[in-house]
């Protein structure tokens, strides 16, 4: 083992950047968010998260744990040479000294020193059963583990906090013993004891009562670690605030091992925007949501719609009755202003959309309905009859702007339909042949610009093979489709309909490389309902190009 590298008697300065010390945002991402089903992170996906991290402003990133694997320990070494971090402290986690062991001579504390982090997090038991059962030592034993694990860091030049393992479960068992190694903890120059519920079994009653109860008896800083087995790792993070914590240890998009850790961005949301406690850097609040799924990005992971404060639905509005109310005030029916998180209010058109619904939706679109009550009579009523048939407008904003174009141009007075070209006929044809292999084959028929088309062409189905076909048919006269690709493809057989003779759904995203956009199909098959989303997709494509429209 090398030697650890010379370091200050004193802990490292925190970063220039940084929030007041009297309240820690602490960010376990890169090691217990990790530790979630799906979740494979390399050292570049390790860095590039807490380059994120930093950026949003968290006061610390628990990095991993150096010396238990490779890549924990070159994340380390290129962490330090790689980020200049701005706003956070990098945190190395391992273990106090084990059991019989000088604590010089503990190879895994060496390489906490030797990941060169200012900040060391040793996890420690603080369930007596634990200490007799896991580490096999005596709960005597344990407490001098954690005594000279934390000394020996802090005379390094290390701050170090102390996880305390099962502290809620252990507390229920033997409470005097789980004080007793907050208490030696502390004593030995712990900065924070945090009390971990790892089952997540807690409710928020129960943490407040004992944190309130440990915060009394031991005089100790206390920090909360919540698993979010029941639903209320958030409220029990809260919680321990409310009974005097000042340091919560959370995941980003609350990732972590079976159902995941306290969320970070509804606990830092909450802190700033209902406590009034200014937790992170000035102007950084908004950079919640852009964060958010660039994370969830990283991860490779799909950003989770309805997530509280950064969800695309967290802000989305459904109800005819809501839509009216929000006409006259988006507060009625939003706890905040979207914005301050960095998301927006969204209007979902569906056959619960009544007149306010569509004229707010209309505006968010950016085409003025000029308070036409006939003309909004007329989409509320074209939307209801097409959802009944199976159509869904919440998820495919393009086609509904199309529709409500058509409808604007209906009288001739206020435009012309967004169409551009008129679609004669299509087939598609698939052919097995002796050898196994397939073929498939699709001939369009349209009218652009008063030119009649003939187009073939093959593709690997009969979708692909009408989409190719289109594309050959079109891109002569629209050059722009060729900046248009369909990035998604979803198909749904309709409640309610029997086997093969159901209604099918298709929803269809596309992308010019500047933003994307939806449209829906339905049809009794699955090629007539792909037709009618391309034919949006490619007509929403042009508009969105500045195309003048011809039909």
């Amino acid at each position: 083992m090398t030697d650890a590298p010379t370091v200050p008697a004193s802990p490292e300065p925190r970063p220039a950047g940084a929030v007041p010390d009297d309240f820690h945002v602490f960010d376990t991402t890169l090691r217990d968010g990790a530790q979630r089903e799906g979740i494979n992170l390399t050292v570049a996906d390790k860095l590039t998260l807490a380059r994120h991290l930093d950026d949003y402003g968290v006061g610390f990133i628990e990095g991993g744990w150096p010396g238990a694997n490779p890549r924990d320990t070159e994340f380390f070494q290129r962490a330090r040479a790689e980020i200049d971090f701005r706003h956070a402290q990098l945190v190395a986690f391992g273990a106090t000294r084990r059991a019989g062991v000088r604590v010089e001579d503990d190879p895994q504390v060496a390489a906490l020193l030797e990941s060169g982090a200012p900040v060391v997090t040793l996890v420690a038991k603080s369930h007596v059963g634990h200490v007799e059962l896991a580490l096999r030592t005596t709960p005597e034993e344990n407490l001098a583990m954690v005594a000279d694990t934390v000394a020996h860091l802090r005379a390094q030049g290390r701050r170090v906090f102390l996880d305390c393992e099962h502290f809620f479960d252990g507390y229920a068992l033997d409470a005097a013993y789980a004080k007793d190694v907050v208490r030696t903890a502390s004593e030995a120059g712990a900065d924070v004891v945090v009390l971990c519920d790892t089952n997540g079994g807690m409710l928020p009653a129960q943490v407040a009562a004992v944190v309130r109860t440990v915060l009394a008896d031991t005089g100790a800083r206390l920090g909360i670690h919540a698993q979010d087995d029941t639903g209320c790792a958030v409220a029990n993070t809260l919680a321990a605030v409310d009974a005097g914590a000042t340091h919560v240890q959370c995941t980003a998009n609350g990732y972590g091992e079976r159902v995941g850790n306290s969320n970070l961005f509804p606990v830092v949301a909450a802190l700033e925007l209902k406590y009034g406690r200014a937790v992170l850097p000035p102007g950084k609040l908004a950079e919640t949501t852009r964060i958010s799924h660039a994370i969830a990005e990283v991860v490779n992971l799909t950003p989770a719609t309805h997530q509280p404060y950064v969800g695309v639905s967290a802000f989305a509005h459904k109800a005819g009755l809501h839509a009216s109310a929000i006409k006259v005030d988006p507060d009625l029916y939003q706890h905040i202003d979207p914005a301050l998180v960095g998301n927006t209010m969204r209007m979902l058109v569906s056959d619960m959309a009544g007149r306010a619904s569509i004229e707010l939706k209309g505006k968010e679109l950016g085409i003025d309905l000029g308070g036409d009550r006939e003309l909004v009579g007329r989409v509320v009523e074209r939307v209801k009859e097409r959802e009944l048939a199976g159509y869904t407008y919440e998820a495919a904003d393009a086609s509904f702007e199309l529709l409500l174009r058509d409808e604007l141009a209906r009288g001739g007075e206020r435009g012309r339909a967004a169409r551009f070209f008129r679609t004669e006929s299509w087939r598609a044809i698939v052919e097995d042949r002796p050898d196994g292999s397939h073929a498939n084959e699709a001939t369009v028929k349209l009218w652009a610009k008063g030119e009649r088309i003939v187009a073939t062409a093959e593709g690997n189905g009969p979708v692909n093979a009408l989409d190719r076909a289109l594309r050959v048919g079109l891109e002569r006269i629209y050059p722009q489709l060729a900046r248009i690709e369909l990035v998604d493809y979803k198909v749904r057989i309709l409640e309610g309909r029997q086997g093969t003779g159901s209604i099918t759904r298709v929803l269809i995203s596309s992308t010019d490389g500047n933003g994307e956009w939806s449209t829906v199909g339905v049809a009794e098959n699955v090629i007539a309902a792909s037709w009618q989303a391309l034919d949006d997709a490619y007509a929403y494509g042009l508009l969105r190009a500045g195309v003048e429209p011809q039909e």
